[in-house]
């Protein structure tokens, strides 16, 4: 077999990249190529910020005889600040002017400089070698300004100088590919973040277009927060966000469990959905969800209280309808939303909570659909009239029994 060369690694980067290798199997198999190449490796990684609400950043790491595995790295509340990083060969690459950093660790090494290399001597390492491909100013995504990647070698002598520049000629084409992988997470992270998981599926399908809407029947959960304007009268902004963050996650979290999927929130209401071919599936996930989030609720006013913070509770409606399911605004800026009776329904249900003092009231139709094991766990409030809507109707509530 001939021994590669840094095009050939490169066209098969590039192929298999657009064939939809991930990003371990290109790394993984670009080592393969080097290594066949002459490059003695005994590891190498990939690494670069995301764009998540959750994860600092993410990477790929190969290792001699164990392959290649993926890792994301939790965000914390100030990266900067991180000891663990700023201790690390990337930090000085990333904040620096450098685009590499070589460290033989052989008796020349200074022990203590970056402790990650003091732990790859102790393993037998004899030369690391770290680079970043930077990112010009229109490529940058939040954070992200390039890709860093580092080279493990445990040869007595070392990498040999041609071995260095053939991965520097390989490095560019495999951020490539990396940064590419990358922002398709965080492209799906984000659009899942901020529309939820099924619209953002929808949209990253390509619905995409003004009007491009589909008729279905759902749940409708339509909740506020009790006493919210007074509490946010009474304390600064920094409590009050905090506290709509404590809440909404509950409710969330509630939701989400049962298959439901949160569509907006509304100043401190929420709006969301449990769409299901089985009506009566949809009515009992999305009355577990309620009850779940009186649970919850109960238990974060309990913690909220004891730490001297304000409280507050939710009030929710369930109901069910035809839905329109889509797209609506103005031709470059969209919302991908529910619209139709069913929701506007929901909302003057959940504005009776309050005179009704109930925490969770249902429609009949709700009920109907449900069948008997819905209307098992309910009892009955009596018939209501609702803003806007023809003829009363009886509205239901969770049996405190």
């Amino acid at each position: 077999m001939p021994i590669p060369t840094a095009d050939d690694i490169n066209r098969w980067i590039v192929r298999a990249s657009l064939d939809g290798a991930d990003a371990t199997a290109v790394l993984a198999g670009a080592c393969e190529r080097l290594v066949a190449a002459g490059v003695p490796l005994m590891r190498a990684a990939l690494a670069s910020d995301m764009l998540d609400p959750s994860f600092d950043s993410v990477g790929v790491r190969w290792t001699r005889g164990k392959g290649a595995v993926q890792e994301a790295f939790l965000r914390t509340t100030d990266a900067e600040a991180d000891p663990e990083w700023l201790a690390s060969p990337f930090h000085v690459l990333v904040a620096g002017r450098d685009d590499r950093l070589r460290r033989r660790l052989d008796h020349s090494y200074r022990p203590g400089e970056f402790p990650v290399l003091d732990e790859f001597r102790e393993r037998g390492a004899t030369d690391y070698v770290a680079m970043i491909v930077r990112l010009g100013e229109g490529m940058w995504l939040g954070d992200t300004r390039g890709v860093v990647g580092s080279w493990l070698s445990d040869a007595p002598q070392g990498f040999p100088d041609g071995a260095i520049d053939l991965v520097a000629q390989v490095l560019p084409p495999l951020a490539s590919m990396f940064l590419w992988r990358s922002m398709q997470r965080s492209a799906r992270t984000l659009m899942t973040t901020y529309l939820g998981s099924d619209a953002a599926e929808r949209v990253l399908a390509g619905n995409v277009v003004r009007g491009r809407a589909e008729c279905i029947r759902a749940v409708v959960w339509y909740s506020d927060l009790v006493g919210f304007t007074r509490i946010a009268d009474a304390h600064g902004a920094k409590v009050v966000l905090a506290m709509l963050n404590d809440y909404a996650e509950a409710l969330v979290e509630s939701i989400e469990a049962q298959g439901g999927h949160v569509l907006k929130f509304i100043g401190d209401g929420m709006l969301a959905i449990f769409p299901d071919r089985d009506e009566s599936n949809g009515c009992e996930r999305a009355l577990d969800a309620a009850a779940d989030a009186r649970r919850r609720l109960d238990a974060l006013n309990a913690t909220r209280r004891e730490a001297g913070l304000p409280v507050s509770d939710a009030d929710v409606a369930l109901h069910i309808g035809e839905l329109l399911y889509g797209n609506v605004g103005g031709p470059r800026r969209l919302d991908f939303t529910v619209l139709g009776a069913a929701v506007n329904e929901a909302a003057r249900i959940e504005a009776l909570c309050s005179s009704l003092d109930q925490r969770v009231i249902v429609s009949s139709a709700f009920v109907e659909a449900g069948g008997d094991a819905v209307r098992g766990r309910l009892v009955s409030l009596g018939r209501y009239a609702l803003k806007g809507v023809g003829r009363p109707q009886e509205l239901y509530t969770l049996d405190p029994g």
